[in-house]
């Protein structure tokens, strides 16, 4: 009985913020696919498949990183005015403040932290139920193949879609998802001229994806949209490291 209180009171929260925020029914899931650059060539019909799962593999602390900060690209990617999201996780390593480099309001985004990865999907489960989201984040290492068909069930009603980030998994088994990826951190591409951090970039594997077409990337954030990486400009980079 106590658990299910605390399910219902979980419930309530959410619907509350969502609701007192304005949220509405977020209907470009299905008619404004979002625009990822150079990974468009590789899904069906060059659309990002928005009723699935899409699961990122890190299996140490740097490719962690590179993979939030991805998945916040592609989240910012995803919503679209005042639509809100949820980001659900057990042990928070990600500096909301920061998400502002990948044009996403932290404002925008309910940030549930929890104990239990049972608890968690959970949750996860019932935010996708939600079609007033634009996107449901999940963190966790392992899922059962079940629970992970609960979630594309609770996908294919809303047609609100699932990320989730897998960090340091036992394995990684032939799951339902609709695409995988693993990502590797590059060194950041410098304006010419200017000091300090560049642009972000990353080595995006895309290691499946339903109906498309598997590949690997050099992908760069400019700040407002993906771009295809600075190869030329990174081994200049190496060169001057040495040199120094």
């Amino acid at each position: 009985m106590k658990q299910s209180a605390e399910r219902n009171e979980v419930i309530a929260r959410l619907r509350g913020e969502i609701l007192s925020s304005g949220g509405t029914v977020f209907s470009s899931h299905s008619n404004d696919h979002p625009d990822l650059g150079p990974l468009n060539a590789a899904f069906p019909g060059h659309c990002f498949p928005f009723r699935g799962t899409h699961e990122f593999i890190s299996h140490n602390s740097e490719t962690a990183a590179a993979t939030l900060g991805f998945m916040a690209g592609l989240l910012s990617r995803i919503m679209k005015g005042q639509e809100m999201a949820v980001w659900v996780g057990a042990h928070r390593t990600l500096f909301p403040p920061g998400l502002k480099t990948f044009c996403l309001v932290p404002d925008r985004i309910i940030f549930i932290d929890l104990v239990s990865e049972k608890e968690m999907l959970w949750v996860v489960e019932e935010c996708l139920k939600c079609n007033a989201l634009a996107a449901v984040v999940g963190e966790a290492p392992d899922i059962h193949p079940v629970a992970l068909r609960r979630l594309q069930l609770a996908i294919e009603k809303s047609g609100v879609p699932c990320l989730l980030h897998r960090h340091r998994p036992r394995s990684v088994e032939n799951t339902v998802c609709t695409t995988r990826w693993m990502i590797t951190p590059v060194a950041s591409l410098m304006e010419e001229g200017l000091p300090g951090v560049g642009y972000p970039q990353w080595q995006v594997a895309l290691l499946k994806v339903r109906n498309g077409k598997p590949g690997s990337w050099q992908i760069m954030w400019d700040g407002q949209q993906f771009q295809p990486g600075g190869t030329e400009s990174m081994e200049e980079q190496n060169i001057y490291i040495k040199a120094g």
